[in-house]
């Protein structure tokens, strides 16, 4: 048997292919467009994501054919929170609203607002969810919101592609603010209250159920023989925690992708919005998870490296292996906004302190040093929404940067570990939920945490420095707060 697992991600979709004993035989990416037409707007075609996955798929039936003809299962994992409108004929309706969108923060605050969203939810409204999103196309594009037949996240658009089946796991729809958290269903008061009904919803599933099946002329196109099902997968979060077996309660790991996130499983429903944590449904039955998220993690190092000319890994670099002091220069990475613990769509970043004598090297050790504060402020999150944790796991591309990784665990103040060489990201993790939905195996048995190549300990001679250093970031935030334009 073989598996596909498919990762929506903003930049670039990528599928795996993999065997029944969880080894990665090859794998494919396609880069991605987003389109900004406005400040804070962030939109994707839905088409532009078939492609992409179609051309994936070929070049793994091209180099792969006798494994892709033997695959019978497979999931998608993808950018959470994104509205995709069909109408009554499975037309799209309009570009899709991404995950990074802040427009509708004036519409997020009037949900938010009304107490039965957090009561339900767990959650905050975020801007960035997909409820105020619906709310802003009911205001500003009447005509269309009238036409909605369907609201589908991202991945569950392709889905309904791959398959005919209206469906989305517990895990995404968790992310649209109109999940009763706690009972894993659709709540239609919170659907009510946001103009919407639960006709428009897909069917909410467990990410190990099946969803449907891959429609035939689409196996043949890709060179495969079997029936194939589709697993509910996963929200593209709880995918990664899915391939680094970070599902039991304590486990926990840290991304430094474009967006930045703290994630840590927990057997029960622990909601604390206050916290600005996100509480959502795991992908596996009968779990939850929290979560902290920055909103430009690596995006900060990348836009700071388009600035002065040089790429990313040569900036870190330059920095040597040697942790230093913190720099006397300090970084708020808030480019687009901030989540955790913020909930602030119209902060935007700053370099303070700057000097006649600061450097480059300064500035690049400020931005590392930002993005490790900010995360800091999401495990005081995490702990004042009831979750300690020991240790986390790092991933994302920022985790190749063992110099940010120094400066991140003496800012936490606990071990990091460095999972061993492999693929333990989202594509896998949706490759193993198609494993489980495939042969009924008990998820606890197929969702190992890799084998730990190294552990970054905290810096003891400097964790005292870094502690007064978040103590000063920490002080920035209000006095930037309400002066960004």
């Amino acid at each position: 048997m073989h598996l596909l697992g498919i990762d929506l991600g903003t930049s670039s979709v990528k599928a795996i292919l993999m065997n029944e004993q969880q080894q990665i035989l090859g794998s494919s990416s396609q880069a991605l467009e987003v389109f900004r037409p406005h400040p804070g707007w962030s939109e994707q075609h839905p088409t532009d994501w078939l492609t992409a996955i179609d051309q994936a798929l070929q070049a793994l039936q091209q180099a792969h054919p006798q494994e892709m003809a033997d695959v019978q299962g497979l999931a998608l994992s993808g950018h959470m929170h994104g509205a995709t409108l069909l109408d009554a004929q499975n037309q799209v309706l309009r570009p899709c609203i991404l995950w990074n969108d802040i427009r509708s923060y004036l519409e997020a605050a009037e949900l938010d607002a009304k107490p039965i969203f957090r009561a339900l939810s767990g959650n905050i409204v975020f801007p960035g969810f997909t409820a105020p999103k619906l709310v802003w196309v009911q205001k500003h594009e009447p005509a269309i919101f009238t036409q909605v037949h369907k609201v589908l996240l991202p991945k569950d658009y392709v889905r309904w592609w791959l398959t005919g089946e209206y469906a989305s796991d517990m895990s995404d729809a968790a992310g649209t603010a109109w999940l009763d958290v706690a009972k894993r269903a659709w709540s239609p008061e919170l659907l009510a209250a946001s103009g919407m009904r639960l006709e428009q919803m897909p069917k909410a599933i467990e990410g190990t159920e099946i969803s449907g099946y891959l429609h035939p002329h689409l196996a043949e196109r890709w060179g495969i023989k079997q029936r194939v099902i589709v697993a509910g997968g996963a929200g593209d979060n709880a995918a990664a925690a899915c391939g680094m077996g970070t599902v039991a309660a304590g486990s926990a790991f840290v991304s430094l992708g474009t967006s930045g996130v703290l994630f840590a499983a927990t057997a029960s429903y622990l909601p604390n919005p206050a916290s600005a944590v996100h509480t959502f449904c795991h992908a596996i039955p009968h779990t939850w998870h929290q979560m902290g998220v920055i909103l430009s993690a690596t995006d900060s190092l990348n836009w700071y490296a388009q600035i002065v000319h040089q790429s990313p890994a040569a900036l870190t670099q330059a920095l040597g292996e040697q942790l230093k002091a913190p720099s006397q220069v300090c970084f708020l990475p808030y480019l687009s906004g901030e989540r955790t613990p913020h909930n602030d769509a119209k902060v935007r970043g700053a370099f303070i302190g700057l000097s006649h004598t600061d450097q480059q090297q300064d500035l690049t050790q400020a931005v590392l040093e930002g993005v490790s504060f900010a995360i800091h402020d999401n495990l005081k999150a995490l702990k004042a929404a009831g979750t300690q944790l020991e240790r986390v796991t790092a991933v994302g591309g920022g985790s190749r940067s063992h110099y940010w990784l120094k400066v991140l665990a003496t800012t936490l103040n606990l071990p990091i570990d460095l999972p061993a060489e492999g693929d333990f990201g989202a594509a896998f993790g949706a490759a193993r939920l198609a494993l489980i939905a495939a042969t009924q195996a008990k998820p606890l048995e197929v969702l190992t945490a890799p084998k730990v190549a190294q552990t970054i300990e905290p810096e003891t001679d400097y964790i005292q420095a870094f502690s007064e250093a978040y103590q000063r970031y920490q002080q920035l935030y209000p006095a930037i707060k309400g002066a960004s334009l």
